[in-house]
């Protein structure tokens, strides 16, 4: 019991830092669950943000609930789903309180747009974690030339034909798959 009321609280922390949407909160997510508690690998964690974007929802809510569940079961996803919802809640109508009444005020469009800069550069940050995870999983001494084809062909797909992005998660799972089966990975 009383490691679902921490999962509460290390979810109820990020909720409360959880400014600038789900991506911008993944390295506060990161920072909670792989460096300072240690309940997963950076592994895991990438794992999970690749479940995450397969899943329909928010990702934010989906990783605290996977999270949960992994850490402790139902009880765990529970505590951190509510953990991570609930200060959002509280939060957001505050501030939609306070925004509709002070919009007209030059100084909230400079903080609105600081928050918006902070949050590509948290967003940024995980990104380049999560290449350099990808193309060098055992350190910058070796790279692994199937992620870094497909991810760049992903991209340019992604880029020039403009398909439903589930193909190209699922067409890269498929050929990840292959080459494991086929000990290339």
């Amino acid at each position: 019991m009383m490691f679902v009321i921490k999962i509460f609280f290390s979810f109820l922390k990020i909720g409360i830092f959880a400014f600038g949407g789900a991506y911008a909160v993944i390295p506060l997510v990161e920072e909670q669950m792989v460096t300072n508690t240690g309940w997963m690998t950076f592994s895991e964690f990438s794992d999970l943000i690749a479940i995450d974007e397969l899943t329909p929802g928010p990702i934010i809510i989906n990783a605290a609930t996977f999270i949960g569940m992994k850490l402790a079961g139902l009880p765990g996803a529970i505590a951190a789903t509510l953990g991570c919802i609930m200060p959002g809640f509280i939060i957001v109508l505050t501030l939609i309180c306070l925004y509709s009444r002070y919009k007209k005020i030059p100084m909230i469009s400079e903080i609105i747009n600081v928050l918006k800069c902070m949050s590509v550069a948290l967003i940024l940050s995980v990104l380049l974690k999560m290449i350099m995870n990808c193309v060098f999983p055992s350190g910058l001494n070796s790279i692994d030339i199937l992620s870094l084809v497909m991810m760049t062909v992903g991209f340019f797909i992604l880029k020039k034909y403009k398909p439903n992005p589930i193909f190209i998660i699922l067409g890269c799972g498929t050929i990840g798959l292959i080459a494991s089966l086929m000990g290339l990975k």
